[in-house]
């Protein structure tokens, strides 16, 4: 049985035509699909006799809520169980321009960056399109709300899961899918060098990419996020601009200060020289306290005067509104058990 959201609507239209059907249905049940139905039957302009195969040959079975956390600030954080029992969370964030949803694409992760709570959780598998589509689906129907942007900052390595996120970004962006713009929808990186390649070459695709830095010296980065290991920040700076060059596209890149780790006004000198010259932004993120964490934040006077420095010296660079900390919905603080411990 094959999961029915998994498919943009070109490869719809070629199962409905491999099952015996006339490729147009594949719209007909693409529409009802982006309305969020809970069962075939629901589908009232198509025959019993279609029905009755999609029945037999696919699902169409929602994400279930196993439980929401609300914040101060009217951020929502949604604990959800898949149809095998594992859970994932997504993350629901209210700005001026609209609505915002952080959503996951792998149950865990792999990549081990000791300043993220998914990290120590492990890894089980990676999400399916259509498990990532229905993350979207699913918080709309919940919160009564339409979602204009999309961040792949949840739970696991997007670039890790390529396809499957690919595939789910063309679902999203697809008028007859989500509708969502592709320059509403970003992609977080711990630095996958030849996937970050890989995704400059993808012509069809103006999604914003973000690079989780965190450092611009190796030593520092590799005691973050072991990734490091395999590449280097040199490597990841010839990456990002390759992606500039093929694509003409600003990257963001992210820095969450730690105290007393990488934010002095050294560094913030050394992460200028890094990255001048190049199309970018620097989000400052102030690290967010995990479970056992080994990190402390730095002081609101050390993350504006970091700021500042990379202002003066031509790199754009802002601070993170904080959304969420107080239900550990904010940056590096998602992970996917049921059992939701206070820090």
């Amino acid at each position: 049985m094959k999961n029915i959201k998994d498919f943009t609507l070109s490869e719809l239209e070629d199962e409905l035509v491999s099952i015996g059907e006339k490729k147009y249905r594949a719209k007909q049940i693409y529409a009802w699909i982006f309305r969020n139905v809970d069962s075939f039957d629901e589908m009232t302009d198509l025959s019993k006799e279609l029905i009755q195969k999609l029945k037999e040959n696919y699902y169409i079975k929602n994400l279930e809520v196993a439980n929401l956390l609300k914040s101060k600030d009217g951020t929502i954080k949604y604990l959800f169980r898949l149809n095998d029992g594992n859970c994932i969370e997504s993350v629901l964030m209210q700005y001026k321009f609209g609505y915002s949803a952080c959503v996951s694409n792998q149950v865990g992760c792999k990549m081990g960056c000791n300043f993220c709570a998914s990290a120590r959780i492990g890894f089980v598998r990676s999400l399916t399109a259509g498990e990532i589509v229905s993350q979207i689906l699913e918080i709309q129907k919940q919160a009564d709300v339409k979602i204009s942007n999309v961040v792949f900052m949840g739970i696991g390595e997007p670039l890790d899961n390529y396809e499957n996120v690919m595939r789910a970004i063309h679902i999203i962006n697809d008028p007859k899918g989500l509708n969502i713009g592709a320059r509403h929808i970003s992609i977080s990186t711990c630095g996958l060098v030849p996937k970050i390649i890989q995704l400059a070459d993808e012509n069809d695709l103006q999604c914003n990419l973000c690079i989780s830095l965190h450092s611009s010296r190796d030593e520092v980065r590799t005691s973050m996020m072991p990734i490091n290991k395999k590449y280097s920040i040199k490597e990841v700076i010839d990456a990002c601009r390759y992606y500039i060059e093929k694509t003409n596209r600003r990257i963001t890149f992210e820095y969450a200060l730690v105290d007393g780790v990488n934010d002095s006004l050294d560094d913030a000198d050394h992460l200028a020289k890094l990255l001048k010259g190049m199309l970018c932004h620097v989000n400052l993120i102030p690290i967010n306290k995990i479970k056992d964490g080994i990190y402390e934040k730095s002081s609101t006077k050390k993350i504006l005067a970091f700021r500042d420095r990379l202002n003066d010296k031509g790199i754009v660079a802002t601070v993170r509104r904080e959304l969420g900390s107080d239900i550990s919905a904010a940056c590096g603080q998602l992970v996917r058990s049921e059992k939701q411990d206070n820090l």
